[in-house]
């Protein structure tokens, strides 16, 4: 029972304290990102809006999970295999979205035809 009440501390495992000047600059980030997202949406890149859209996100997803999630004091590999996960996820779901537009018809009754 011993080993079992001093939990992660029998493995070696210590807590990271992250100073709240970091806590605000990233999160001061985030915003910033945010707020390239939403900027994104104003400017017509073509394609490019959608690929730009996920590689902030990821950007984003990636800030939460080394900062705030303290991935960036744990073992590098398991920083690299999040990061990498969200890499794949970007890529899959551009390309799911970007074949979308071929079913909309299909999709939504009516979409591309022209009425008086």
């Amino acid at each position: 029972m011993a080993a079992h009440a001093t939990g992660h501390a029998a493995h070696g495992a210590v807590g990271h304290v992250v100073p709240i000047r970091t806590l605000v600059g990233v999160l001061c980030v985030l915003l910033v990102l945010t707020v390239g997202t939403v900027g994104v949406t104003k400017v017509d890149l073509g394609p490019l809006n959608l690929l730009l859209a996920l590689a902030i996100a990821v950007v984003k997803g990636a800030l939460v999970l080394l900062y705030f999630m303290h991935l960036r004091w744990d073992r590098p590999f398991n920083a690299v295999v999040l990061i990498s996960a969200l890499v794949f996820f970007m890529i899959f779901v551009g390309l799911a979205l970007m074949d979308a537009h071929n079913y909309q018809s299909e999709m939504i009754p009516g979409y591309g035809t022209l009425t008086p």
